[in-house]
């Protein structure tokens, strides 16, 4: 076991000379235990989350702790310095401030020093440095020659496990030093998440959920852990923060899918979806679920009853989120302190929310990630992505992600086997559907047009305008060509059948039971889909039949429309726009009246289906990507503010990463670029 080599008398080790002028502090202030056992504090007006339930590292000895308090900040500093200058330190110290939003002076009230060199020096010019920020303990690792004064006490301690660094709460008793993870709790002024959660650390993956909101504040707090932390982990996604949308389980979570019906009657999850513990796995940091649409269901702002709807940050902050996803594509469009939020993609509930808020997101190839323990609407139509601001680091975030062992079974998807070529394999065509193009607002179309050039130059692409809805309607087979028929019948079975054997009828049953032979209180998006749902006609076997009849409609696709050459992965790749063409769409209904605005999933008046349909039906890759802005006039703030303007990018099925691969050589050539957080994405 760790121990203590020497005594250390709290809050009385360390005493400022008095040439020195200390660095002021802030005092901490514990505020309250929570329900978890975990510690609640302030250190001026910031408030933090400290897991003294389960902390990091835990020195055995002997210790003599204050009268004051048995909990106190401390900062870790690894170094491999032999001889801990003074500059050491403060270069340590300007890097943790400058890299990170939870560490602040506050926590190197006191300090644990540990060194990688042989027999480090701690040199009195460190003394004299950590005096001037009023250090009053200082510990280091073994094997430090450090010097003793009249003024200040080095204690050496000796662990199993040296912690990473970066800032803690220390928790001292008489026989034991307890270094516990701290959590910045951010205010969601966006209303766009559920609830805060953070890593229990108890060793068997749980996560404790945060209370809904603190006094002062009426929105959830989101806990997020320094980034310092993870300086030394050198996995793909380590330390960075990950919304979940609530359809996944999470252990030691409660699973919602935007319903309190649905919370009351499951019990908390008691694992993990492995398509989240696949991010965990490499480094993501959970910090909670965020709101959905409930069920998944496309409904419109005005009609959510059981959540409040999240706020978009664009604009005049009165346009809408979209639907399913909503609160993970506006929380990335909101907060610079969160890196991702993982969505899923059925109908279009991961596209559109990327396109109101102009971030990226995607709609990835049928099949491309494991779906076990995510509640299920379509069954073989369901898929997960991930939101995020930055090109790049959403194209390192999906290849470490995607993996073949989570691919889906053939046998759920009712499709070919699938594989996931990442080569430079480019489109050499880019197809234009008339009935889905030009942008709505001539303005976005400029955006567009521009895009196009830059694209098509950079990758030596044609330009081919085409309709795709008389390309499919010309196809030998009625079945394959009859769009209406593959929209409202297979695809109408898929989007309704898992979720009524899962979902449905298990909440319907159980509350008539609870209930008096009531039916759950549930918003009107799936109140009367519900009500009319025939077990009789939507079976077992119609769902076969359906996932039969996809796949027909997939592989005349993969033939004729886009396939795979020996020079492409997809031989196009088909742009069409899944937002509003750049006109701006709000989360108040009247609003959407305007000439000047538009409701979302509107279809063409030449198409069969909405864009947002297409991939769906044929499995293809849909990628939504923010390409500009334009302004209009809000008739909320009564100013001009500005829209995002997207496009979605459409590839054949299992030819995502060489889109990741184009989207990268396109930041690189400066045609992406990372999109702002706040009223404006660029």
């Amino acid at each position: 076991m760790p121990v203590a080599k020497k005594l250390l008398p709290l809050l009385a080790s360390c005493i400022a000379l008095g040439s020195c002028a200390p660095a002021k502090r802030t005092p901490y202030a514990p505020i309250q235990t929570l329900s978890s056992g975990d510690l609640l504090f302030k250190m001026g007006n910031l408030s933090y989350i400290a897991n003294v339930q389960n902390p990091k590292t835990v020195v055995s000895g002997s210790f003599t702790p204050g009268t004051t308090s048995s909990n106190f900040p401390i900062t870790v500093i690894n170094t491999n310095a032999s001889v801990v200058t003074n500059e050491v330190l403060q270069s340590i110290v300007a890097s943790y401030l400058d890299a990170d939003d939870v560490f602040t002076e506050d926590f190197l009230e006191s300090v644990f020093i540990s060194s990688t060199a042989a027999d480090p020096i701690l040199d009195p010019t460190s003394i004299s440095y950590l005096q001037s920020y009023a250090v009053s303990q200082i510990f280091v690792s073994e094997g430090f020659q450090h010097v003793e004064t009249a003024n200040c006490t080095v204690t050496t301690l000796a662990l199993a496990d040296t912690p990473p660094p970066g800032p803690y709460v220390a928790t001292m008793s008489l026989e034991s030093l307890a270094f516990e993870m701290v959590y910045l709790l951010y205010a969601d002024s966006y209303r766009d998440f559920l609830f805060g959660a953070y890593e229990a650390n108890d060793g068997n993956g749980s996560f404790t959920a945060l209370p809904t909101f603190l006094p002062e504040f009426w929105d959830p707090m989101i806990p997020v852990p320094s980034r310092i932390y993870s300086w030394t982990d050198d996995r793909p996604l380590a330390g960075e923060r990950v919304a979940i949308k609530d359809l996944f389980d999470i252990k030691g979570l409660q699973t919602s899918g935007g319903s309190q019906a649905w919370a009351h009657i499951t019990p908390i999850a008691d694992g993990t979806a492995p398509s989240i513990q696949r991010i965990i796995d490499l480094g993501g940091v959970i910090v909670g679920k965020y709101k959905l649409a409930q069920f998944a269901s496309g409904a419109n702002p005005w009609d959510w009853q059981d959540e409040h709807y999240p706020f978009n940050p664009r604009g005049d902050g009165w346009l809408t989120c979209s639907a399913s996803s909503s609160g993970g594509g506006c929380s990335i469009a909101a907060y610079d302190w969160l890196d991702y939020a993982i969505g899923s993609d059925t109908g279009s509930s991961m596209r559109r929310p990327a396109a109101v808020a102009g971030v990226y997101g995607q709609r990835p190839s049928q099949g491309l990630m494991n779906l076990e323990r995510v509640m299920p609407l379509g069954g073989a139509t369901d898929t997960t992505g991930v939101f995020s601001r930055d090109p790049y680091k959403w194209v390192k975030f999906s290849k470490a992600w995607y993996t073949p062992s989570y691919f889906q079974s053939p046998a759920l998807t009712g499709l070919s086997p699938l594989s996931l070529p990442d080569t430079n394999a480019f489109p050499k065509r880019i197809l234009y559907p008339v009935e889905y193009l030009p942008l709505n607002n001539s303005a976005a179309e400029v955006v567009l047009q521009e895009f196009i050039a830059n694209m098509s130059t950079l990758f030596g692409m044609t330009v081919e305008k085409f309709n795709f809805t008389a390309t499919v309607q010309n196809a030998s087979d009625p079945q394959v060509a009859n769009l209406t028929n593959l929209s409202s019948g297979p695809i109408g079975i898929i989007d309704s059948y898992t979720q009524w054997e899962e979902v449905a009828k298990p909440l319907i049953t159980t509350w008539a039971k609870l209930y008096d032979g009531r039916f759950p209180p549930i918003d009107p998006a799936r109140r009367p889909g519900w009500r009319r749902y025939n077990e009789s006609q939507t079976t077992a076997e119609a769902y076969q039949k359906a996932l039969q009849e996809k796949n027909l409609a997939v592989e005349w696709y993969e033939q004729n429309l886009q396939f795979s050459t020996g020079e492409s992965c997809s031989e196009s790749v088909m742009l069409y726009d899944i937002g509003t063409g750049g006109l701006p769409s709000f989360r108040e209904e009247s609003l959407n009246e305007s000439p000047a605005a538009s409701y979302l999933a509107v279809t063409p008046p030449t198409a069969k289906i909405t864009g947002a349909n297409i991939c769906p039906i044929y499995g293809c890759a849909d990628y939504t990507i923010p390409i500009g802005q334009v302004p209009y006039f809000s008739n909320v703030t009564f100013h001009e503010e500005m829209v995002p303007v997207t496009i979605n990018m459409v590839v054949k099925r299992g030819c995502d990463f060489v889109l990741l691969n184009m989207i990268e050589k396109m930041a690189d050539a400066g045609i992406l670029k990372t999109v702002k957080t706040g009223r404006t994405a660029f």
